[in-house]
């Protein structure tokens, strides 16, 4: 009983860390790197679009970063990225 109920909780963990928000100002290159839709080229132009200072909202990551628009930027909140601590509102 008591394998099983640890098994359960481990499982449990496991599953929250990987649904867990990545905030795009904070974010190393791998972690970015592991939000679904997001590959090396996009990555790149997050982190050098980032060296000018931190993105302040959604609108100002999306005029920044070259190719990110309205629909990519709602899956890419979908994925678990952030701006501010906050997922994409806008309509995709």
């Amino acid at each position: 009983m008591l394998k099983r109920c640890l098994m359960f909780l481990s499982i449990a963990l496991l599953s929250a860390a990987s649904f867990a928000a990545v905030e795009v100002n904070q974010a190393t290159e791998a972690e970015l790197d592991s939000i679904r839709g997001l590959g090396p080229s996009s990555t790149a132009r997050i982190l050098k679009a980032r060296e000018q200072g931190a993105f302040k909202d959604w609108a100002d990551f999306m005029v920044r970063v070259k190719g990110l628009k309205p629909a990519t930027a709602a899956k890419l909140s979908k994925a678990g990225l952030t701006v501010q601590g906050s997922p994409y509102a806008g309509t995709p």
